[in-house]
């Protein structure tokens, strides 16, 4: 049996709290020097892009020096930090409420992504954590959409983080969330909304489809009020993507602010703050695989169109 190659550290400090790409040389042989694969692989980023990256010294091997000039070595790891997109400021606090020697937990604002991906990099709550923190190593156990506002977990220790990911992955977290959506009264609730989800790669929005269950969802009116307006308690017990807001819309109660269900409208923009969704992940419970502790995590953001409708409407 061929033993997996351990991964090095690397060699490159983050920068505003995003770590290094790391490449690691396939092993066919097709190119002669590091810079020509380099030069295929990162093709998308525009014409002379690497040649001048590279004799700028910015890539660099597992000893920290230049690879320009070195000839390709199937296997080899190369770092390089890319250009950061401009990110406009989220404009909202990102809150820590709990934080130990193991884990963060953070309540994340709406709008604001939980990992860097796509355009949204230095603009996320792990970066903003790390910077914030000073904890270079911090790692998300899960992720909350971008729009979704609410409890995130995060792990301080890299060889600990298996270990809260597999809190999720095996549903031993109770996971709670609050939603303001249209009051029905024929909608009988409580009630569990059992379906199969398919979210494309490449597609917006996520459908539901015929086949085996794949998410399952609890849905529970908390309060009503005359303006035809309710607060629901929305508990899964499964983590489809985007799993909460499927099944809301397919009751015939979208949630409020939600630009994809029950119709795709034009996505948010970067930059764009109003009317966020009005979706939190209020509460996240379950025994530390750490320590042992039973952990009673409650998120105190508002949903501010409970709190207001005619103002958040207004925006």
């Amino acid at each position: 049996m061929t033993r997996k190659r351990r991964i090095p550290p690397s060699p490159l400090p983050q920068r505003d709290g995003v770590d290094p790409v790391r490449v690691r040389l396939p092993p066919e042989d097709s190119w002669t020097t590091v810079r020509e694969y380099l030069v295929d692989r990162l093709s998308g980023a525009g014409d002379g892009v690497v040649d001048r990256m590279m004799d700028d010294g910015l890539f660099v091997g597992v000893d920290g020096k230049t690879v320009a000039g070195l000839p390709y070595e199937p296997g080899m790891f190369v770092w390089f930090h890319r250009d950061l997109p401009a990110e406009v400021p989220v404009p909202f606090p990102l809150e820590v409420v709990y934080r130990d020697e193991h884990i963060v937990v953070a309540d994340k604002p709406h709008f604001l992504a939980t990992t860097p991906r796509g355009s949204h990099v230095v603009e996320t709550a792990l970066a903003r954590l790390r910077r914030k923190l000073g904890i270079p190593a911090l790692g998300a156990a899960h992720r909350l959409d971008r729009l979704t506002a609410g409890l995130v977990l995060f792990t301080v220790r890299p060889e600990e983080r298996g270990a809260y990911q597999a809190l999720f992955r095996e549903k031993r977290v109770r996971k709670e969330y609050e939603a303001v959506a249209p009051y029905e009264s024929g909608l009988g609730l409580p009630t569990t909304v059992r379906s199969r989800i398919l979210k494309e790669r490449g597609v917006m929005a996520a459908r539901q489809v015929e086949g085996e269950v794949n998410a399952v969802s609890r849905v529970e009116l908390v309060e009503r009020r005359g303006d035809g307006l309710a607060r629901y308690r929305l508990v899964p017990s499964t983590g489809q993507t985007h799993q909460l807001r499927v099944h809301m819309s397919a009751l015939g109660v979208p949630i409020l602010g939600d630009p994809l269900y029950p119709v795709v409208t034009d996505p948010v923009p970067d930059g764009e703050f109003r009317r966020p969704l009005q979706l939190v992940a209020r509460a996240l419970e379950f025994t530390d695989p750490v320590t042992g502790v039973e952990h009673r995590f409650r998120s105190g953001r508002m949903l501010e169109a409970w709190v207001s409708y005619a103002d958040w409407a207004a925006q």
